[in-house]
């Protein structure tokens, strides 16, 4: 069970991560937002844990997750208790840095071109608009108001100016740049122009890669024949 679940490890993660993402575009937002969210907030991480290879990093992450479902439960953000916040937030920011990593190290050392690894492709590109999320995240924590926009007034709530943090992380992951949020401390600026380099880099190398790949593995067959 366990070895089918793996080998089916990269769809998997794809798709609890699209549903958390774009699941309110079919579901009532408040029905998604309190009750759908959660268990596929639940689902994305069991998901990813299954997707990791190595064996103690994978009990590890389990481990944090149960400690972290213990004292702050299943969502992403509690406006009632900072404390529990921020152990959801450390978690969540570690396991897709993680889970980043292990998608591209999988990538990397793959030797077969086929619809796993252009999955495991998205899913990686998917997870840095995540990590980028966390990274505006920590700098808006650690100094307020890093980000400026009309969007953001004095009745913003919480969860409000992260799902705004979280458009915005993918828009420049992306290099589209509306301009309406925009870093004003050089913290900020300094993460935007990194999330930009990690995309660009990203798809540079990650495309190199599987590229190369697939001459090698054409450059056998004509070998074979």
């Amino acid at each position: 069970m366990m070895a089918k679940l793996y080998t089916y490890r990269f769809e998997l993660f794809l798709g609890t991560l699209l549903f958390n993402l774009f699941g309110i575009l079919i579901f009532n937002d408040h029905f998604f937002t309190n009750y759908l969210f959660p268990i596929g907030l639940l689902l994305n991480i069991i998901a990813g844990i299954n997707l990791i290879s190595n064996r103690k990093t994978k009990i590890l992450l389990g481990i944090l997750f149960l400690i972290s479902a213990c004292t702050s439960g299943y969502t992403m953000f509690s406006p009632e208790n900072i404390n529990v916040e921020i152990i959801r937030f450390i978690f969540y920011f570690l396991f897709y840095v993680v889970i980043t990593y292990e998608i591209i190290k999988q990538i990397w050392f793959s030797t077969k071109i086929n619809k796993d690894l252009i999955i495991g492709v998205i899913s990686g590109y998917i997870s840095l608009g995540l990590v980028g999320f966390f990274i505006f995240m920590s700098v808006d924590i650690l100094e307020p108001n890093s980000f400026s926009s009309p969007l953001f007034t004095e009745f913003t709530t919480n969860v409000q100016k992260s799902d705004s943090l979280l458009y915005y992380s993918y828009i420049t992951l992306m290099t589209i740049g509306y301009g309406e949020i925009v870093p004003v401390t050089t913290a900020a600026q300094k993460s935007a122009i990194l999330l930009g380099l990690m995309g660009q880099f990203y798809l540079v190398i990650v495309t190199a890669v599987v590229v190369g790949k697939y001459l090698q593995n054409n450059k056998k067959i004509d070998e074979l024949n």
